[in-house]
């Protein structure tokens, strides 16, 4: 039976968090962003989700995070009305801080998952992206509008939507700033599932305990191996995969279990080692 999730309070501005934090049995964790009325990435925000995120990276239980946004959207971008008050002088640290957030999120040793729903543009597309899978509701609209503000993006989305959707399409996205349905989401592979009835946080939580009942090791190893296939040749990534299944996988715990539960025709029962 799979644990209810408890939001647990965490500091923030003026005592109230822009991020809760749950945590389930199969060491499964959910981040959720909590600014409205539309999640904006604000820099308080940023520094909070950059904080939690810190803690789930130290701690040695964890096999994977779901990403989720309060109300109505998951995350409409950045916070316009603070980025209009900023000096010119104060944006590249303002820059920084919200890349060193989704530094943290991207260097998550565990898959990562963007539960969608509603508005998913600008900051918080690029939010989404940088998560491992998303699973979108039905109502979720995906965008990169930034040239419509005279921005551009900046937190990787001019990298890594070619990389998931293809660079004719990422070209079309970013330049005229249209906003693509859930339905046609899916049909890019921009996202791996799309639910109805406001269930994506549910769907995404059960893809998170599906993958938390997996050996971990074995997960950890292929997420390092599938990023190597996106930043290196063939011939290195092959080579990158092959030292990591020696190295980390065949000596493990976990595949000798994987083994034996398989020739007693039972669960196995991983245990990271």
């Amino acid at each position: 039976m799979r644990a209810t999730a408890v939001h647990l309070r965490v500091p923030g501005v003026a005592g109230e968090s822009r991020v809760l934090l749950s945590r389930e049995e199969d060491g499964v964790a959910c981040v959720l962003l909590r600014n409205p009325p539309v999640n904006a990435l604000s820099r308080s925000l940023l520094g909070e989700l950059e904080g939690r995120l810190g803690e789930l990276a130290s701690d040695p239980q964890l096999r994977a995070v779901v990403l989720g946004g309060d109300g109505a959207n998951f995350c409409a971008g950045a916070d316009l009305k603070e980025l209009s008050s900023i000096a010119p002088a104060d944006a590249p640290e303002m820059l920084r801080s919200a890349l060193r957030a989704f530094r943290s999120l991207d260097g998550l040793a565990v898959p990562t998952i963007a539960a969608v729903h509603g508005m998913a543009v600008g900051g918080g597309l690029e939010l989404a992206l940088t998560c491992d899978l998303r699973v979108a509701d039905d109502s979720a609209k995906f965008g990169a509008p930034e040239v419509a503000y005279g921005l551009m993006p900046a937190y990787g989305g001019t990298q890594r939507l070619p990389r998931v959707v293809g660079p004719a399409k990422a070209k079309e996205l970013i330049f005229t700033g249209s906003l693509v349905p859930a339905a046609e989401a899916l049909r890019l592979g921009l996202v791996n599932k799309v639910v109805g009835g406001g269930q994506d946080l549910r769907a995404a939580r059960d893809l998170a305990h599906t993958i938390g009942q997996r050996a971990p090791r074995a997960v950890r190893a292929a997420k390092r191996a599938l990023r190597a296939a996106l930043e290196t040749g063939l011939v290195e990534g092959l080579e990158r995969e092959s030292a990591l299944f020696l190295e980390e996988v065949a000596p493990s715990a976990d595949l000798a279990e994987g083994i034996r539960a398989f020739s007693e025709r039972r669960p196995p029962k991983f245990r990271g080692s």
